[in-house]
């Protein structure tokens, strides 16, 4: 029987053991807790399989959405997941829940057709071969980023704390983003520090050698025998550099030969997913669900509130 618990019902010692076997990073309760407190859930069978619900309201309509720096949730369970079961999770959400926009994970397998269902692009690279046999697979013109980057003198540097990430991003491609504000960035800085306290990030910067300046970094999230591209930033002289080519192929380095899967998150962006294959992994498909029971006067504020966010 599957059973809804609010967040002071979830027993997470257990529910964290069943992400240890079956769940993904962004699923851990700790790391809930840090990008949506409150959290709830659907539990079945002493925490065999569960379903996180991130919740919100507006307007005093109750409504499940998809937090920041979270790319999947959905149905994680200990035994083999049947689309019928799937089916089954979807219908038990509460019906307080009016309105429904998450994603569900790369292992959500539903039956064909089946309304609400969407589908999102990601990508993934295989580590558990040599360097050599993975740098072979490097399309040609992520060879030649790369040669460009080894010939501007780079050098990796492991000194990076969260806040200089989150610094470098909101003073470049975040400066674009009206969406993204105060809030947003203090989430990702105290969830990558309460990761790193948990041995669950590491953290690299690129600077030219000699200069202190850095012009990329990322935050990696490592659980689950995948290492997870969380977060970057980028300055322009680093894209003319060529830095970010420069640090995922040292991480990919560093961590080949190891059952370790390398997670690029992403993306639906042409360009982006273009970047990503680059290095020779494969697209993986994971849905995403919606749903929306609202009245017409419901969806007109929805919609009004919608763009303004």
């Amino acid at each position: 029987m599957i059973q809804y618990l609010q967040h002071n019902q979830i027993d997470k010692a257990k529910w964290d053991a069943t992400m240890a076997k079956c769940g993904n990073i962004y699923a851990y309760s700790w790391y809930l807790d840090v990008v949506h407190p409150d959290w709830e859930a659907l539990v079945e069978d002493d925490y065999q399989s569960v379903m996180p619900l991130t919740g919100g309201k507006k307007f005093g309509v109750q409504y499940l959405y998809q937090p920041y720096f979270v790319q999947q949730l959905g149905i994680f369970s200990k035994q083999s997941l049947s689309p019928e079961k799937m089916t089954e999770f979807l219908n038990a959400i509460p019906k307080k829940f009016r309105f429904c926009e998450i994603r569900m994970n790369e292992g959500n397998v539903f039956e064909e057709n089946i309304q609400g269902v969407d589908y999102h692009r990601n990508a993934l690279l295989d580590l558990n071969r040599s360097y050599e046999e993975i740098h072979a697979n490097y399309h040609q013109n992520t060879k030649r980023n790369l040669a460009k980057a080894e010939a501007n003198n780079l050098q990796i540097i492991n000194s990076v704390i969260p806040f200089h990430v989150v610094a470098l991003f909101r003073d470049n491609r975040g400066a674009l983003l009206d969406k993204w504000g105060d809030a947003e960035y203090k989430v990702m800085t105290r969830l990558a520090t309460v990761a790193q306290k948990r041995d669950h990030a590491f953290i690299f910067g690129v600077t030219e050698k000699g200069v202190g300046e850095l012009l990329s970094a990322a935050i990696f999230m490592k659980a689950n025998n995948r290492i997870t591209f969380l977060f970057s930033g980028l300055k322009q002289e680093g894209k003319d550099k060529q830095a970010m080519t420069y640090l995922l192929d040292y991480v990919i380095q560093k961590y080949a030969n190891q059952p370790l899967v390398f997670d690029f998150e992403g993306s639906d962006d042409d360009n982006l997913a273009r970047f990503y294959l680059g290095f020779g992994g494969e697209e993986v498909k994971y849905p995403s669900y919606t749903f929306n029971k609202l009245s017409p006067i419901g969806k007109g504020l929805l919609t009004a509130w919608k763009k303004r966010k």
